[in-house]
């Protein structure tokens, strides 16, 4: 597990076993295998959670550039999610970072608010950047997410397009470039 630890957070990657379990509703062995307390309607997007188990299992080396929880250290408990598409270098990102990696996040509401999600952000591609010294980064957001929008901009990603995801509708895709 390729574990990323920040000033109040911990970001464990989800192993296959940590994904079957969370499917197939055994909550205790997941929370066992993340050493932490899972929110009351985990999984909250067990879709996503199937897409990950495929990835990981048809290429193990991807565990780490997937979905992570984020884990409170004081309290053992998940707070969000965060993590990777994929690794560096995906077909879509060709338009917008090539080379690159996307990422996403989402802090769960009682927890927002309190810079989560820029901790686990700014951790995520430092980390992205020592290991496969990947220095591109998208985000891809509805333009109605003020929060996240703010992060990005904050963060110093920058609006370079737009496009159509088939669930969500329209989207607006930022760009930080770390090497610059």
């Amino acid at each position: 597990m390729a574990e990323i630890s920040t000033r109040r957070l911990r970001l464990r990657t989800l192993s296959p076993e940590c994904l079957r379990a969370s499917l197939s509703g055994d909550r205790p062995r997941a929370e066992n295998l993340l050493g932490a307390s899972l929110p009351g309607d985990w999984p909250d997007d067990p879709e996503l959670l199937r897409i990950r188990l495929e990835q990981v299992e048809a290429d193990p080396t991807w565990e780490p550039w997937l979905t992570r929880v984020m884990v409170l250290s004081s309290a053992q408990r998940v707070i969000g999610v965060i993590g990777f598409h994929g690794p560096p270098g995906g077909e879509w990102l060709r338009d917008f970072a090539p080379g690159g990696v996307e990422f996403g996040y989402s802090v769960y509401p009682e927890w927002r608010r309190q810079g989560f999600a820029r901790e686990a952000s700014q951790a995520l591609m430092a980390w992205a950047t020592l290991t496969a010294e990947t220095t591109t980064f998208a985000l891809s957001m509805s333009p109605k997410n003020e929060a996240s929008v703010g992060l990005a901009k904050s963060l110093g990603f920058s609006k370079v397009g737009t496009w159509e995801h088939p669930a969500r509708g329209t989207e607006h895709v930022y760009r930080f470039d770390a090497g610059d």
